[in-house]
């Protein structure tokens, strides 16, 4: 892999640029519009205890990223830990899932920025193109979402060290509207509108724990930058797992303050619950534009972090040989993928163009692709311990090989919930035909991959067998 001195990827990025890119990566839109309905489906504290479940479940998964990151501190991540692993068919299966996942999300960001600046201006929507899945599309609209992606693919291209700072100054922002949120809560909340602490009984509970993990998803970027970052292997893992727990400790306090708000049937009937929760507590319809703000830099934040891992991550394939070389090509001056970054880029300039309910198909179908992706590292993970005991981990899981397969189970569990008949069910036939194109599209590039085992060089032989 690359390293700075060959001329490679630059290491830049400190502790806190660490955390912000993952905790931002986790904090998307999602708290403001869905919490009333997590509210009226398990209760103030059912809600609460839910994403504690589901934070547990991802710190699982965590632990093993964390090892395996300390471990293998290459760009790409996931795709070097399943090579190393399983070989490079399964290593590709892996990647190529992933890709899905980190681009639905980039792409769906460029929608769902101009969709929120719809609550500060309902009176934008100008020039209507055409309706796409029942879903008009206006030219005003779909600007906002053009324009924005041209600027964050551009922050990305110039360099990391830029897309770092954005990422800080975000997020800290973000933590600011946090902060308002709690005061907001001790000085106006009320426990009699937390009631009731819990409802819906096990079901309630379920159907917010099945949405937790999908929060959550985000952590996983760090490493796929982890040849930007200078710090110790060991403290990339520990960072790895504090981003988790912040992203716990945020929903957690969301479902609390903003269920002390308002009476929960209140919450529950409101387009924008926390933002309606914010004015009521503190009793200004100008806090519940505040907290409409924060959500635009949760918006950004996860944008940014997501671009930045699916660049990485694609490049790391193209440098594998698995990708053509044209993606693995680093800019000379800005020493970032920029080849990587300009097709993924090109994909969140054309989202806006296609609607709203297109790309919520194209997010639950990366999702789904995101826990294969899980699982697959933790399988990574037990198959590395047991084989190649002796190997350097600066960072070690706790529990050895049964955090791994814990980790596996729960993933496993979680891919479940997208079968038929299931609660996140995958919709037919839209969401099944998006999946069924990526991985067709997957096939062109894996029968061209030479089939290579498991084992420390494996890389070095899939690129002499390409070679050949």
């Amino acid at each position: 892999m690359s390293d700075n001195a060959n001329g490679g990827l630059v290491r830049t990025l400190g502790r806190w640029d660490v955390l912000a890119v993952a905790f931002g990566a986790m904090i998307g839109f999602g708290w403001i519009v869905l919490t009333g309905g997590f509210l009226e489906s398990a209760g103030t504290l059912g809600a609460a205890l839910a994403f504690v479940i589901g934070g547990v479940v991802v710190a699982f998964v965590g632990l093993t990223y964390a090892e395996l990151v300390s471990a293998m501190p290459h760009v790409g991540g996931e795709h070097n830990y399943v090579l190393r692993a399983m070989g490079s068919r399964p290593a590709f299966i892996t990647s190529w899932a992933l890709v899905l996942g980190y681009v639905s999300v980039v792409a769906f960001e460029a929608v769902a920025l101009p969709q929120t600046m719809l609550y500060l201006f309902p009176d934008m929507l100008a020039g209507r193109l055409w309706t796409v899945a029942g879903y008009d599309v206006y030219a005003t609209w779909a600007a906002v979402g053009v324009v924005a992606a041209l600027v964050m693919t551009g922050l990305n291209y110039v360099g990391v060290r830029p897309a770092a700072v954005f990422q800080a100054v975000a997020v800290l922002f973000l933590l600011a509207v946090g902060a308002a949120l709690l005061l907001g809560s001790v000085v106006g909340g009320s426990t009699e509108n937390m009631q009731p602490l819990f409802t819906g009984g096990a079901v309630g509970l379920i159907s917010v724990l099945v949405a937790t993990p999908f929060l959550f998803v985000g952590f996983d970027v760090i490493p796929q930058s982890a040849e930007e970052i200078k710090l110790p292997y060991r403290k990339i893992g520990q960072l790895l797992l504090v981003s988790v727990a912040m992203a716990v400790t945020w929903y957690v306090l969301i479902m609390l303050t903003v269920g002390s708000s308002l009476p929960v049937a209140d919450l529950a009937a409101s387009e924008l619950a926390a933002a309606d929760g914010m004015a009521a507590l503190w009793g200004s319809d100008v806090m519940a534009t505040v907290l409409v703000l924060g959500g635009i830099a949760g918006i950004l934040t996860s944008w940014n972090g997501f671009l930045i891992g699916a660049s990485r991550l694609v490049y790391a394939m193209a440098q594998s040989g698995m990708l053509p070389g044209w993606f693995g090509r680093l800019h000379p001056r800005y020493r970032t993928p920029g080849n990587a970054l300009i097709f993924i880029g090109a994909l969140s300039v054309v989202a806006p163009l296609f609607g709203r309910q297109t790309l919520v198909w194209m997010v639950d179908a990366g999702g789904f692709s995101i826990i294969v992706a899980y699982l697959m590292v933790a399988v990574s993970f037990v198959v590395l311990r047991r084989r190649e005991p002796e190997m350097a981990r600066p960072f070690q899981a706790p529990g050895g090989q049964a955090t791994g397969v814990v980790a596996a189970v729960l993933s496993l569990g979680l891919g479940v919930l997208f079968l038929p008949g299931m609660p996140a069910a995958l919709i037919w036939p839209y969401e099944w035909v998006l999946l069924a194109l990526w991985w067709i599209l997957g096939l062109v590039f894996v029968l061209r991959v030479p089939s290579v085992g498991p084992g420390p060089d494996a890389e070095q032989r899939v690129l002499a067998a390409r070679s050949r």
